[in-house]
């Protein structure tokens, strides 16, 4: 998955029309000497800025992949399907069995549903397997010179190098998506160091080789998001005829029981609970297709990426690796 989600064009930029780039402000050379100079004032070593920093180039390949991300013209069914494939299912089944214990910790530690955590794992990086190839401070240096969002990732720069002082990671190891989300989560640079934990204890927040760090932060990062323990996410519905289509949305939310009263049904024709929980009803494709009734560890699962296809593809995945 990586972090192309967080950074959508419009719909006219992803057609190729898109509003014209910003010019880098200077040489790279004099970004760089600005950013060395910034980088000391907030404590980052000398040793440290001459690993991370020296023959250092602009990346052409992550200003193409920034300019284009076309990901967002997909339909929900295109999402749907592109992600959760009998092979994710499987492989995440496998997961959970060959992670219990790991994860039955991590559970009793933050209260967060070890399902939802290895379904973050499974459309992040495929469990791990594909965590991206591109040198983060490389990458976040071009971004942050380049000048589209240029303040955002030069934020997210020097927090790498901070992450690169401490000693969690060394420089060749950083390595991410083109836009510098890290590791088996996808964490940015600035929520690795709000929310990335040591999990095992030894003295470093490795999310890159360390399962238990990784899984750990995951579930570090939702729970500090709000996760209320012991709910769901939500759960496929179907809607009444004739329902009115300004009641739906997720910020739209009603007591479970009025939902059921006004003819909303679970996905095998059988009634709602009759419970007082807050809910709303989403329906990706937009009037018609696939419902879901969906609670507050929805959005909370909305803040890892702001997108109602995300959410609902990561609560289909925990479920059915369960």
């Amino acid at each position: 998955m990586l972090a192309t989600r967080r950074f959508a064009l419009s719909a006219l930029a992803a057609l190729g029309a898109g509003p014209a780039l910003a010019q880098p402000a200077g040489s790279f050379e004099s970004f760089l000497e600005g950013l060395r100079a910034e980088a000391r004032r907030g404590g980052v070593s000398n040793a440290i800025l001459q690993n991370a920093l020296a023959g250092l180039r602009p990346n052409d390949r992550v200003m193409e992949l920034d300019r284009r991300q076309a990901e967002f013209t997909m339909t929900w069914e295109q999402y749907r399907d592109g992600r959760l494939t009998p092979q994710r299912i499987d492989r995440g089944r496998q997961m959970v069995a060959e992670n219990r214990a790991l994860l039955e910790s991590i559970e009793q530690r933050f209260q967060v549903s070890s399902r939802v955590v290895v379904a973050i794992w499974g459309l992040e990086t495929n469990y791990g397997s594909f965590t991206g190839n591109f040198n983060v401070v490389e990458a976040l240096a071009t971004l942050a010179w380049e000048g589209r969002r240029a303040s955002f990732f030069r934020s997210e720069l020097l927090a790498a190098l901070k992450i690169l002082d401490a000693g969690h990671v060394s420089v060749e190891r950083m390595r991410g998506s083109y836009a510098g989300a890290m590791g088996q989560p996808q964490f940015m640079p600035t929520s690795f160091n709000r929310l990335a934990v040591d999990f095992d204890g030894d003295g470093r927040k490795d999310i890159w080789d360390n399962k238990a760090d990784a899984l750990g932060s995951i579930a570090n990062y939702l729970s500090r998001s709000g996760w209320q323990g012991g709910e769901r996410w939500g759960r496929e519905v179907i809607l009444p005829a004739g329902l009115d289509e300004s009641s739906l949305g997720r910020e739209n939310r009603r007591p479970l029981g009025e939902w059921s009263r006004a003819g909303v049904r679970q996905a095998d024709g059988s009634p709602l609970p009759m419970f007082d929980q807050p809910a709303g009803i989403v329906v990706p494709r937009g009037g018609s297709g696939q419902a879901f009734v969906v609670y507050q560890n929805f959005n909370v699962i909305r803040r890892y990426n702001p997108s109602d296809f995300y959410a609902l593809a990561v609560g289909m995945l925990a479920d059915r690796v369960a």
